[in-house]
């Protein structure tokens, strides 16, 4: 998985890439005379974090090649990574057709990559430090940007139930959803299909 990174990080990363490419191993040292002490440390431990840099043995480093840090930003974390949280919340929206449908209907891709998520208004200072704790941007109501987001719905409360360890709206209420827009034509007849009698 690839974070982002500081612009102090970014430079370092630069300098050591363009020195030594992916194959070379270098040391902290590299960094003697340039930064301080703290700093080369603080360095340091933000790119081995973000993904930027492998450990190789005890003490030296290797750069990850730009295309794959370009690809682990904008590969897909949140399901994953939402299963780690310890407060309720419930795919909500497109989000909840997509998963109900079995990724029949899909709203994401690399450029633009949305998940709607119910919260408890009491757990929104809990989600604000899970999500910037993980780098996943996150906006209240609505927003976008490139790649993956996502939009907290912050409500008094939560229905949910469980999917594929994912928790999400109760099925008739996303067929409802999905049968009122024509473009989720596909994954409503999909759910209807596919889950018969539970989903009258």
């Amino acid at each position: 998985m690839t974070n982002e990174i500081p612009q102090f990080a970014l430079r370092a990363y630069a300098l050591f890439y363009l020195k030594h490419g992916t194959r070379e191993a270098f040391k902290q040292s590299d960094l003697d005379w340039i930064v301080s002490s703290s700093m080369k440390k603080k360095i340091f431990s933000s790119l081995l974090k973000a993904g930027w840099l492998k450990k190789e043995k005890r003490s030296t480093y290797k750069c990850i090649g730009p295309a794959d840090i370009f690809r682990g930003l904008l590969e897909f974390k949140v399901p994953e990574l939402i299963k780690k949280a310890e407060k309720p919340y419930t795919f909500t929206g497109l989000s909840a057709v997509e998963i109900w449908s079995d990724y029949s209907y899909v709203q994401r891709g690399m450029e633009k990559s949305p998940y709607f998520v119910k919260i408890l208004k009491k757990d929104l200072k809990y989600w604000r430090e899970f999500f910037n704790k993980n780098s996943i941007p996150y906006y209240i109501n609505k927003g976008s940007t490139i790649g993956e987001y996502i939009i907290l719905i912050p409500v008094d409360s939560i229905t949910a139930v469980d999917k594929n360890g994912l928790k999400i709206e109760p099925l008739k209420k996303t067929l409802k959803e999905a049968s009122e827009n024509e473009m989720y034509l596909y994954a409503y007849n999909y759910m209807k299909e596919k889950y018969g009698y539970a989903a009258a």
